[in-house]
């Protein structure tokens, strides 16, 4: 259903930014009709009203957290001086917050964002969605680059992208303290090479 009232409107973004908030704590399991509702100060069948089902509820959730995520990176981008981005740790902080989340530095933050990326696999409702985000994403990362005078393919980026996710969730199994740092050695590394 849509709200077609002002009001509407409102509760309905409300519910969508309460499950955000559960996905982004507590995962997919968080989200329920009545947590989500609780969050919001809504009334329980306000989920149900606003919402067709928990899917859609979930998949509203997670565009949500996502376009908030790559906006304040586009903003962050926009008012960052032209050439400061030829500064490499510069240039991989902006790739990280992109990839692993702006300025998340404890291991419980970011096991809960990889958890959410694989989790996602399993919600075929969310696939549609995810390739749209996941185009967004690696555009904006390859504007990032254009930004630090380096041509990067397409093909680079994605390659990329894996080195940095393999390196956190093999951090995680390594129980290593540091990730994000993990993450950073293995970026520099790789842009090191690439000249």
């Amino acid at each position: 259903m849509t709200a077609a009232t002002p009001k509407g409107e409102r509760r309905r973004q409300a519910l969508v930014e309460a499950a955000s908030e559960l996905l982004v704590e507590g995962g997919f399991d968080a989200v329920r009709h009545r947590a989500v509702a609780e969050r919001a100060g809504l009334p329980l069948a306000s989920t149900t009203y606003y919402f067709d089902s928990l899917d859609e509820l979930v998949t509203a959730a997670v565009e949500l957290h996502g376009r908030t995520e790559l906006e304040s990176c586009r903003r962050r981008l926009a008012a960052t001086p032209a050439g400061r981005l030829t500064d490499d740790d510069v240039l991989i902080e902006f790739v990280l917050d992109l990839l692993v989340g702006e300025a998340v530095t404890d291991t419980e933050t970011m096991l809960l964002r990889y958890e959410r990326l694989v989790a996602t696999g399993r919600r075929p409702y969310l696939r549609p969605l995810m390739r749209v985000m996941s185009k967004e994403l690696h555009e904006l990362i390859a504007e990032i680059f254009a930004r630090s005078g380096r041509d990067v393919p397409r093909g680079r980026i994605e390659e990329l992208i894996a080195l940095v996710d393999g390196s956190v969730v093999n951090s995680f199994i390594e129980l290593k303290s540091d990730p994000r740092g993990v993450a950073a050695r293995m970026l520099r590394s790789a842009l090191s090479r690439d000249g």
